[in-house]
């Protein structure tokens, strides 16, 4: 099992799933490409996660998906998402079982989801 979440615009928009996968990043495209503002395009930066290029990924008209180079971490502005929610709320954190993994994770998220300038300042990248 694992456990996938994702945000990182201004907005953000979530799932808490059993796992990551194709069909778990299909469902996921379809609730970013809801927060897309009508009219707009999001791009959406991601790593070499082989589900992320999928030939059966179902990939909304409103997004973009944008491969990062290999071995990038830099350039992806949720690496530093999760270092924030690590840093801030799932640090020496002993889980009791998956549903405390899950609570915690939803939790994490909310606090993060609820600060806009800390979204902002987190996920912001000049060149984008």
């Amino acid at each position: 099992m694992g456990l996938y979440l994702w945000g990182g615009f201004s907005g953000t928009a979530a799932l808490v799933l059993p796992h990551a996968n194709t069909e778990a990043f299909s469902l996921h495209l379809a609730e970013i490409s809801k927060e897309v503002a009508t009219g707009a395009h999001a791009i959406l930066t991601l790593d070499g996660a082989g589900y992320h290029a999928a030939a059966d990924l179902r990939t909304p008209d409103n997004i973009t998906l944008l491969p990062l180079p290999s071995y990038s971490p830099e350039l992806n502005p949720m690496e530093n998402v999760w270092e924030y929610l690590r840093k801030n709320k799932l640090a020496i954190t002993v889980f009791n079982d998956y549903e405390h993994i899950v609570d915690k994770s939803c939790e994490a998220w909310n606090f993060f989801a609820d600060d806009k300038a800390a979204i902002t300042s987190i996920t912001f990248r000049e060149w984008a």
